[in-house]
């Protein structure tokens, strides 16, 4: 019986599992509909027209979906099971595809598998790389898409407008189709204006709408305002102009409004009510204007609010901001706001963003800080905050940004405030007044990875030696720091792969650096105003900015340096550099802006070859030993406006070609042996911006060449050179003012900035001849001109008196004769002036400063009389007659001064002699000082 029982409850166990089976299968068949084979097929080709490139998705939780599309044994497949697919439970039809971040690589066009999928519902390719293709105008293929996702998929072009044929769509994301680095990107997708109106006329039924980041440039349609199941709308940087509708804030449903980065675009903030929905509001980096209203306390769903760099007027933080408890992100810099931070804002305990940066803020930062115990960004840089940094900040234990730079705090900075903060990664103290102490017992204590460390300026004294272990450091900034001593070995050993720009420039560190640079990916580095010696390192390929001016290093340059060829700026000035200049500094790199190699002993020529895909902007080879004629290849740089190339032994006729180049302002050839006539200019766009113009101190012969246009520039602007990138989205570039050194009164006047209304001429020191030119008066911005130590004749062209912004003047050493004209009493700004050394006659003009400088002014004209100088001119009101031939002809350098006395009146003790009167009595200068001294007469001088 035992058998029997065991065989009968082994074939129930059996038929119960076979049951089981059946059940099973009969239910997966139901939860499981069966995939239409031409729509498994369409998806099979669709996987095979790309590659997987994990390099194509950047999501952390990225994974290659398609592999897991595979046809079933048989030839029959599921595709309903297939990652990202899903299908109608009745019919079997793929109705979903969700390919977001699956790695695919490759072009997408209208003849792609995919569009014979015509009951798609929706569609997200997001996050994958389709190569700069267009969005296919097949996407009309799909009527009854209400979801459709390409967002941050390398597609470019033209937005189609079929989209906007889609009239199902509840969801539309078109949004960061960029191309290059995250903080300078390219946009690719256009989006016509018309087709703009066309996709919100039609598409009535959205509810979320992102065209971030596609270039529209049109004003926003007021019909946007009857989307009226919007919640969500982004519109970030798009080039969007006009007035923003203020109806949109109306919109019933509407939970996300971002506008930001559309700086022409404005509107005004309307007066909230608490049946807002808005969660997030962010108008940034626009022109919005008006007032932050009072009434936006009453939004009590907002959790971020961003309005920097707006033109909002009110002058102080708006306090009512303080009643939005809710706000985890609050982002009000760059504005107007000044004064305290208000005790208000110390509500926002739920705050994880908090920024006010570049504004107006003073007062200390206060300690309720400490309280944001959820804190992870805050930047309170660019302000007037002074004070030191509250104990309280080191209980803001999930801090990962701290930027506190340019600002007046002051005090003590312990290094050990910052070690509980373990999730901090960027520190930035730089440019205040602080004193940034390491404690001994920090070097043996675990020490956060930093990848921003800013500690210029700060005090530091001696190389933070917690550096040492630090692997992930992307910035690290120390200049001005007062550090002495040399860099540390084990400094170039660390972050290798991950550093991208130093400053440890304005210290007082000595020593060599290594011959190679070992940061692989380096853009900026700064080494200026030290004392480094030995050979100049050399830096990686990925280098955009290296100085490495004011340091004692010595040696040539490197043929390696032109292996830079993305370097934007390159200043190895006032070192002690020698040898020949590398050929390729012309031409190794298209992106080079500044090329500075002044004060050094380089000699031979200068590069030979520049390309006609430079952009140039200022040269400077001076004080060295360059000789040679200049390449004619020069006249390539078209955008060059700064030329320096004094102090050389450079010779040959003046390059007049140079006049081609449209945007040279400032030319400085002093101190060389150029030569021969200066051609006068061919056409009227010769040097047609040309500002300085520095000749002296050369052989050139002929008469003043007019090479200076009168133009109208703003002057309250100076002349510099921008060189602009950016590290971790970061602006670390640096603007470069243009300098010049001109003589006056004998004097070298260094210029460490020059206003663009600054205009100066300085030829002195060569052969010129003839006379001064008329047009030299029509130069109205004129501040200096010398045109001494020349061989100029002639009178001084009364037309100077038009200069009525010059400062100085120097007329020295030369062979003017004639007299000073009385139109130079206009120049009230004249603060040198030096006619000295001619053979000027007559008074000198009174009544103005021209009496207040020093008789060496004056010097060395026998003929000149008149304050300031001892020997006085008679009656100086006299009226003027014109100069006489004699004086035109030089005859003022024979110490003869020709006098008309009218009724002279001699008194001789208590009685008087009537004189009479004596016409064009010439006596010399002897006679007439005698006749001075014993009073025996008044002469009245007449100009003849």
């Amino acid at each position: 019986m035992g058998n029997v029982s065991i065989c009968v409850l082994s074939k129930l166990v059996v038929v119960l599992l076979l049951f089981h089976l059946v059940v099973a299968n009969f239910v997966d068949s139901l939860q499981q509909p069966s995939c239409h084979a031409e729509e498994s097929s369409a998806l099979l080709q669709f996987k095979e027209s790309f590659i997987i490139d994990k390099s194509a998705s950047r999501s952390n939780g990225a994974y290659p979906k398609v592999t897991s599309w595979k046809p079933a044994a048989g030839g029959n497949s599921s595709c309903c099971s297939w990652g990202g697919v899903e299908c109608d439970e009745m019919t079997g039809h793929v109705i979903g595809l969700n390919l977001s971040s699956s790695y695919l690589y490759g072009s997408f066009d209208s003849n792609s598998s995919l569009f014979s999928l015509v009951h798609l519902q929706r569609l997200s390719l997001s996050d994958n790389n389709f190569n700069y293709s267009q969005i296919p105008s097949s996407i009309r293929n799909f009527p009854s898409l209400t979801h459709l996702d390409l967002s941050y998929s390398v597609f470019s072009g033209q937005v189609p407008s079929e989209v906007s044929h889609l009239s199902k769509l509840t969801y539309l994301d078109l949004c960061c189709n960029i191309d290059g680095p995250d903080d300078d990107p390219q946009r690719l997708l256009k989006l016509q204006p018309s087709d703009m109106r066309s996709l919100v006329q039609n598409l009535t039924s959205l509810e979320t709408l992102s065209l971030s980041y596609i270039n529209i440039s049109s004003i926003i349609p007021v019909s946007l305002t009857n989307l009226s199941f919007l919640t969500s709308l982004a519109l970030r940087k798009c080039d969007l102009f006009g007035e923003f509708p203020v109806q949109i804030f109306s919109i019933q449903n509407l939970e996300v409004l971002n506008v930001r980065f559309n700086q022409d675009l404005t509107g005004y903030l309307p007066e909230f009510n608490q049946s807002s929905p808005l969660i997030l509001l962010k108008v940034g980096f626009t022109s919005f204007f008006g007032t932050i209203p009072s009434s936006i306390e009453k939004l009590n769903s907002l959790q971020k609010l961003d309005v920097a760099q707006c033109n909002f007027s009110n002058s102080l933080v708006p306090s009512a901001l303080g009643n939005l408890r809710q706000l985890t992100y609050l982002d009000i810099s760059a504005s107007n706001f000044g004064g305290p931070i208000p005790d208000s804002l110390a509500n926002l305990t739920q705050l994880t963003v908090f920024r006010i940066s570049s504004s107006y803020l003073t007062g200390p930062i206060p300690s309720w800080l400490g309280n944001f115990s959820k804190l992870i960004y805050l930047d309170f840089a660019f302000n007037h905050l002074y004070g030191s940094i509250p104990h309280s900040f080191s209980n803001l234990i999930n801090l990962q940004i701290l930027y506190l730079q340019f600002n007046n705090l002051s005090g003590v900075v312990e290094f050990q405030m910052f070690q509980k903060q373990q999730n901090l990664y960027q520190l930035q103290l730089s440019a205040n007044n602080l004193e940034f102490v390491i404690e001994s017992n920090s070097m043996d204590a675990t020490v956060q990875q930093f990848t921003i460390l800013g500690l210029s300026s700060c005090n530091v004294k001696e190389f933070p030696y917690f550096l040492r272990n630090q692997t992930n450091l992307e910035r690290l900034e120390m200049a001005g720091s007062k550090i002495h001593g040399e860099v540390p070995n084990w400094m170039w050993n660390i972050s290798k792969e991950t550093l991208k720009f130093m400053d440890i420039s304005g210290n007082f560190f000595s020593g060599e650096l290594p011959t190679v640079i070992p940061w692989v990916n380096l853009i900026g580095l700064r080494l200026s105003f030290n004392t480094f010696h030995g050979r100049l390192p050399i830096p990686p390929p990925s280098l955009k900015e290296y100085g490495a001016d004011n340091n004692n290093f010595t040696g040539e340059i490197s043929p390696l340096l032109c292996n830079m060829s993305s370097l934007m700026y390159l200043d190895l000035s006032k070192n002690n550099l020698s040898g020949m200049l590398p050929q390729c500094l012309g031409n190794f790199s298209d992106d080079l802006i500044l090329l500075l190699l002044g004060s050094n002993s380089f000699h031979g020529m200068m590069p030979q070859s520049y390309n006609n895909r430079s952009i140039l902007r200022m040269i400077d080879v001076s004080h060295n030993q360059l000789q040679g004629q200049l390449s004619r290849s020069l006249a390539n740089c078209v955008m060059l406006e700064y030329l320096v190339l004094s102090n050389n032994k450079f010779s040959g006729v003046f390059p007049i070609w140079l006049g081609t180049l449209p945007e040279l302002k400032l030319l400085a050839m002093r101190h060389n042996r150029f030569n021969g006539v200066i051609g006068q200019c061919r056409t009227s766009v010769d040097f047609p911006k040309l500002r300085i113009l520095d000749l002296s101190f050369n052989n050139f012969t002929s008469e003043i060449p007019a090479l200076f246009p009168d133009i109208t520039v703003n002057k309250s602007t100076y002349m510099y050179a921008e060189v602009g990138y950016k590290v971790n989205g970061f602006d670390v570039g640096r603007s470069v003012a243009y300098s010049i050194t001109l003589a006056i009164k004998g004097l070298d006047l260094y210029y460490s900035k020059i206003q663009e209304g600054f205009a100066a001429i300085d030829i002195s020191s060569n052969k010129f001849e003839g006379k001064i030119p008329e047009f030299i008066g029509n130069i109205t911005e004129l501040r200096s001109l010398n045109i001494s130590n020349n061989i100029l004749t002639g009178s001084i062209p009364s037309s100077l008196g038009n200069l009525r912004n010059l400062e100085s003047l120097d007329l020295s050493q030369n062979k003017l004769s004639g007299q000073i004209p009385q139109q130079l009493k206009q120049l009230t700004f004249l603060e040198t002036f030096d006619v000295s050394h001619n053979n000027l006659t007559g008074p000198i003009p009174q009544g103005t400063q021209l009496t207040s400088f020093n008789s060496t002014s004056y010097e060395g004209n026998l003929g000149l009389c008149g304050d300031p100088l001892p020997n006085k001119c008679g009656n100086q009101e006299a009226p003027e007659r014109p100069p006489s031939t004699e004086e035109d002809n030089g005859s003022g350098s024979t110490g003869m001064v020709e006098f008309d006395l009218k009724f002279v009146l001699a008194g001789i003790g208590s009685g008087f002699v009537v004189g009479v009167v004596l016409a064009d009595v010439v006596i010399t200068r002897r006679q007439e000082l005698f006749l001075r001294v014993v009073g025996m007469v008044r002469l009245m001088i007449w100009k003849r």
